[in-house]
């Protein structure tokens, strides 16, 4: 997927529109992933961190077009992807 090529044109709340509407994925092996965080910065260390001591996690890098803020500041925009067993989902939610 070449995202750069999907987000030109678009408007900074058209893209934070459709983010908004990116909740869950399913993976190759059929693993059913919920979007715990989308950021960049020193937040999305600390989320990093504590979605670690919640279950398996993957990190998806982010184009980071139109978002003035990443852009100026040469950040990294990032989705933290959360995979946990059924047990531990039911105690939190």
């Amino acid at each position: 997927m070449d995202d750069k090529r999907e987000t030109q044109g678009k408007t900074i709340q058209e893209r934070m529109a459709e983010e908004e509407q990116v909740q869950e994925k399913t993976d190759a092996q059929g693993r059913k992933w919920k979007k715990a965080y989308f950021g960049g910065g020193e937040h999305f260390k600390n989320w990093l961190a504590q979605c670690k001591e919640l279950g398996e996690v993957e990190v998806e890098e982010v184009d980071s077009t139109g978002y003035k803020c990443f852009e100026e500041g040469g950040e990294k925009l990032y989705r933290i992807w959360l995979s946990m067993d059924t047990a531990k989902e039911d105690d939190l939610f």
